[in-house]
């Protein structure tokens, strides 16, 4: 590891104080901290591309506060069942063929059943096979599930913490934060790599950010994928209305994630239409190097992918090519020794020998 990855090694032991003097830094000081840090590990000027797809859409027994996705909220969603193998299969061909190197599909379930799990499964495999990276989020996770995804080859399961544990049980009331982190635990110790953010704009102090990054920080692994989400505020939900977060708060989010976590793809992910492009690049600057790429979310629109090209375009940057993570165990990743940086470095030394 260079001397630079090793000054911005990956800690577990972050407090709340130091979290918060993070947060307070000047501006310009924090931007320049968190894109130091991101260099140490990453090209600067790549963008991971990801497509998420809805597999089954709405009727959600949870009560999840920013969610038109629960049966408890009237939103207008229309309910689907479960999408059949080959209109999933041809998604993810789209999607590769449009430049997305990894394919996230979510399931609105608050645990999947067996008879569900088998189904995704064979997702799982389709899309594998059409040599794109796989992510899936079902909800709550049994170690045995767990299992049976990485046999299948999964690649990342997305399991969010969403805020603080502390301003928690504002949000939700019909899960705990240790259930979250159960299924991270089984998760992790089926060798599966994790997925885990957060959402801010929900209303949260400053104090519960700071807190939400100190617990995926001090996890045991940190998640090699970190999805930063922005309400995406829906009528009808208990949430609409709130005050949205600023946006620098939200440009100050991602670069303390990124300084906290600097081995690990940090994404812009909701909200991020409603997003300037000034906004943006400053999150690129701030250490950013993945959104969700696609016309559609979940439940809700996304910046169209030519015009996210035309950014990258214009910022002089480009999508990843290729995963950099799929090929190592989770033990191993989020690691500078596999970073792009140090792949180039190890290319310019070959060639000088």
């Amino acid at each position: 590891m260079s001397e630079t990855a090793a000054a911005h090694a990956p800690r577990h032991d972050w407090s709340h104080e130091e979290v918060v003097a993070l947060f307070a830094l000047p501006f310009t000081d924090l931007i320049c901290r968190a894109q130091q840090a991101h260099r140490a590990h990453f090209d600067a000027n790549a963008v991971q591309l990801s497509t998420l797809m809805s597999i089954k859409t709405g009727a959600c027994p949870e009560d999840c506060a920013y969610c038109p996705q629960s049966v408890r909220f009237d939103t207008g969603l229309e309910r689907e069942a479960l999408l059949p193998l080959e209109q999933v299969r041809d998604a993810a061909r789209r999607a590769k063929g449009a430049g997305a190197t990894r394919f996230c599909m979510g399931a609105a379930w608050r645990s999947p059943k067996d008879r569900d799990l088998a189904k995704v499964i064979d997702m799982v495999q389709a899309v594998k096979n059409e040599g794109l990276e796989t992510c899936v989020t079902l909800g709550m996770l049994k170690a045995r599930q767990a299992e049976q995804l990485k046999e299948a080859g999964l690649d990342y399961y997305n399991h969010n913490l969403d805020t603080s544990p502390e301003y928690y049980e504002d949000i939700i009331s019909t899960r705990t934060y240790a259930d979250r982190l159960d299924t991270l635990e089984h998760v992790r110790e089926a060798g599966l790599k994790v997925c885990c953010g957060g959402i801010v704009g929900m209303g949260e102090a400053p104090a519960d950010r700071a807190e939400l990054l100190r617990q995926l920080a001090n996890l045991p692994e940190h998640p090699q994928s970190v999805p930063i989400n922005n309400l995406v505020q829906v009528e009808g939900t208990p949430l609409h209305g709130v005050d949205p977060i600023d946006e620098l708060d939200f440009v100050r989010t991602i670069a303390v994630a990124k300084i906290m976590m600097p081995a690990s793809y940090v994404r812009l992910s909701a909200g991020r239409e409603e997003m300037s492009e000034a906004t943006q690049t400053l999150c690129f600057l701030a250490g950013a190097n993945s959104i969700f790429y696609g016309d559609q979310l979940l439940t809700t629109s996304n910046p169209e992918h030519l015009k996210d090209l035309a950014l990258l375009d214009k910022l002089g940057m480009a999508p990843e090519a290729s995963p950099k993570y799929s090929d190592i165990g989770p033990a191993e990743a989020p690691s500078a020794d596999h970073a792009p940086q140090a792949e180039r470095a190890a290319a310019r030394a070959a060639e000088a020998g």
